[in-house]
């Protein structure tokens, strides 16, 4: 019987990956198990060969999924990193020089209503 995981004690596959703080990695174990069965059933119902059906598109599968779904996860996970970084530093400069002379919107006020 497993006991199961204290409150501050973070869960790990296979003592390495930390499934509850890792990005991506949650769905990537559903969706890499879906693959591989689909893989395998898939494979079963074109050769009728059950062992191969198992060991070659089941692992295959997993495989593949897993590599697709882990580059796909990661890459948007950068982006929604780096618009984060982008919107927080816009902020900063707008908290920064608001109410100055280097305020871009303060420019393009001053120069409109001057040539009115």
């Amino acid at each position: 019987r497993r006991v199961p995981p204290h409150p501050g004690i973070p869960f790990k596959l296979l003592e390495i990956l930390d499934i509850e703080n890792t990005p991506c990695v949650q769905n990537l174990i559903s969706c890499g198990s879906l693959g591989s069965l689909g893989a395998g059933l898939g494979h079963f119902l074109l050769t009728s060969g059950i062992r191969r059906s198992g060991n070659v598109a089941g692992v295959g599968g997993f495989i593949l999924v897993i590599l697709g779904y882990w580059s796909h996860c990661r890459y948007n996970y950068a982006k929604t990193r780096i618009q984060e970084r982008i919107a927080i530093e816009g902020i900063k400069n707008r908290i920064l020089y608001e109410n100055t002379h280097l305020y871009p919107e303060r420019k393009q006020i001053d120069s409109s209503s001057s040539s009115n």
